[in-house]
């Protein structure tokens, strides 16, 4: 969740660190700080709140030196204040960490009962203190570190510095905190991914489970977590600057909007080729489960693809929530496949659901939208989403270009299975070519759905209702809305509601529905009706046959194009985004920076 990155080199390092935050900022931002070593002296710099606070201290002080950590941190352990605020240090060592260690309470005590005093309530703390006690006892940084790496429990990436050592820099890795290490000319740098590195070099290498690198401005010498020495192979970076800015757009968030088209189009290409789909081949004509997993946008993306894989291709689904699936130890069938889907790649409970998945047997298959992750490098087969780099912290590009990918799959899965004959399944396929310029249409409309926002901006409560495959549509909508506007939404199967949720309709409780006019859309009508009755104010977000059946009972429409199956849910997902982005625009709230929000979520 939080941001690392750190340089050792041959020029200032300062000014620099805080580029690297800024650009790591959507991971994290309840506050920031750099340290430096200048003349064998360990100098620190940290401030509450958002990066800008930091940018104005080191205006006033700018840290001198060649060698530096900085960070930007989402609070686990302790209040996001300045106290708490990484670097961490004592009189020799000065790291930053994301991650969690879990056995701090017991280290902790252990260090106070030998007088070690502690100035944070941190669980960082903790490391900083048992490395420098190592040193204390006559090891050096680098056995000091090696040393304290094997008490540690959690998940974690360190980035570590030492008084009297300008040249020395020390990283190291455990479980689901990613780390990249950056080559560069008389340099070596560290950073949470490649979008901090980018700027600074187009070589990188990432360190695996239980890895720690000695780095200096000639290179890095690499141990596994036995110590034994170990390589790993260095890739390119072919991020660009342009692709991790914002450009004319005021917010990553609508400019990643807007991308969409793109995008869904770019996950087209990448797989659908001459009428044929190109994806992993794996036995989905005797398949007897697919089993996906994820977490919040990326389990809605799970739960439309199982009305497709069902309904479409006739194969069992299961899909989970990431961070409960484990848990509930779910027997899985023999040769049975697992989907892990998410962003990153990086997700620690997705993660920890793929580990679960490998020890009972199950084929891994990813969809990712980083091809080096951890969920990628750890899976047997991968498919890649095109959306590029995502940095607001609400997904938008990415969802749609995995149900792009889902709705190809379970394509795929069903000519294989003989369920779609070839002329069924060219045209289905050919069909997902018209979803491009379908979405090019909605985004024509954004200037009637910030009047449509003018309705949600003073409403404290909001439901969101949908049908079959629109159901988890009406979830996603729900999260979209509260995480950004911090208006409390909830998404409901419509045919649920009067199994309870009727009871807060009111006047000041709006309801959005999405009711494209397909097979369930009767039904969906009925649940209308009964929400007008009970005098909540309606949105329906429908096409022109769906508004000339409910035109006398709907106070406000959306009408978007005419959709199938496996258009729609890509179709509908962009006026929800724009619906919450702008209701949050309304209120003033911080769109690409939520409160209490990070993008790339690496604890549990």
């Amino acid at each position: 969740m939080c941001g690392i990155i750190g340089i050792v080199g041959n020029k200032p390092v300062g000014q620099r660190l805080l580029d690297g935050l800024e650009k790591l900022e959507y991971r994290g931002y309840d506050s920031a700080g750099i340290a430096t070593i200048h003349k064998g002296q360990i100098y620190r710099l940290r401030a509450e709140g958002k990066l800008v606070n930091l940018k104005g201290k080191f205006l006033e002080d700018p840290l001198q030196g060649y060698n530096g950590i900085g960070h930007t941190r989402w609070a686990t352990h302790g209040q996001p204040i300045e106290i708490n605020a990484h670097p961490h240090q004592n009189s020799k060592v000065s790291l930053v960490h994301n991650g969690i260690i879990e056995n701090h309470t017991p280290l902790r005590q252990e260090l106070e009962a030998k007088g070690i005093l502690f100035e944070s309530e941190t669980d960082t703390e903790v490391v900083v203190h048992l490395i420098s006690l190592y040193m204390d006892k006559g090891s050096t940084p680098q056995e000091a570190v090696s040393k304290s790496l094997k008490q540690l429990n959690g998940a974690f990436a360190l980035a570590i510095l030492f008084k009297g050592y300008e040249n020395l820099l020390i990283a190291a890795r455990k479980g689901g905190s990613p780390l990249a290490l950056g080559y560069g000319q008389g340099e070596m740098y560290v950073g949470s991914d490649a979008i901090a590195l980018a700027p600074l070099t187009n070589k990188i290498c990432y360190l695996e489970d239980g890895d720690w690198g000695i780095l200096s401005p000639e290179g890095v010498t690499l141990y596994e977590k036995n110590d034994h020495p170990v390589s790993r192979p260095v890739v390119e970076n072919h991020l660009s600057e342009s692709a991790i800015s914002k450009g004319s757009y005021d917010h990553y968030m609508l400019k990643e909007i807007f991308e969409q088209p793109r995008t869904i189009e770019a996950t087209l290409n990448a797989y659908l080729r001459e009428g044929k789909i190109d994806i992993p081949k794996l036995p989905w004509d005797s398949l007897p489960r697919l089993t996906i997993s994820a977490c919040g946008t990326a389990y809605y993306a799970g739960l439309i693809a199982k009305y497709w894989f069902e309904k479409i291709a006739r194969i069992p689904v299961e899909v989970d929530i990431a961070s409960e699936f484990r848990y509930r130890t779910p027997p899985l069938p023999e040769k049975g496949v697992g989907l892990l889907i998410s962003q990153s790649g990086e997700t620690i409970d997705t993660l920890a659901a793929l580990d679960y998945m490998k020890s009972n047997g199950q084929t891994i298959l990813s969809l990712v939208n980083v091809q080096t992750s951890s969920i990628a490098r750890q899976s047997d087969y991968v498919l890649l989403t095109q959306a590029g780099p995502e940095i607001g912290v609400a997904s938008t590009k990415a969802f749609t270009s995995q149900l792009t990918a889902l709705a190809l799959m379970a394509l795929e899965a069903a000519r294989i299975k003989g369920v779609l004959n070839e002329k069924a399944f060219k045209e289905k396929a050919q069909g997902l070519r018209f979803l491009p310029p379908l979405c090019e249409k909605v985004l024509r409309l954004e200037e009637q759905i910030k009047g449509l926002a003018q309705v949600l901006m003073k409403a404290k409560n909001v439901l969101f209702l949908g049908r079959g495959i629109h159901y988890p549509l009406a979830l996603e909508g729900a999260l979209k809305l509260k995480e950004i506007s911090y208006i409390h939404a909830e998404g409901y199967a419509a045919g649920e509601m009067k199994h309870g949720p009727i009871a807060l309709l009111e006047k000041d409780v709006p309801v959005v529905v999405v009711a494209p006019y397909d097979e369930l859309f009767e039904k969906i009508a009925s649940n209308i009706q009964e929400v007008a009755a009970r005098g909540a104010p309606l949105l329906v977000l429908t096409d022109q046959k769906g508004a000339a059946h409910l035109k006398d009972i709907v106070d406000h429409f959306l009408i978007l194009p005419m959709t199938s199956d496996l258009t729609a849910p890509s179709v509908y997902a962009i006026p929800l985004q724009l619906l919450a982005y702008h209701t949050a625009l309304l209120k003033g709230t911080d769109v690409d920076q939520p409160r209490n929000l990070a993008k790339s979520v690496t604890v549990e």
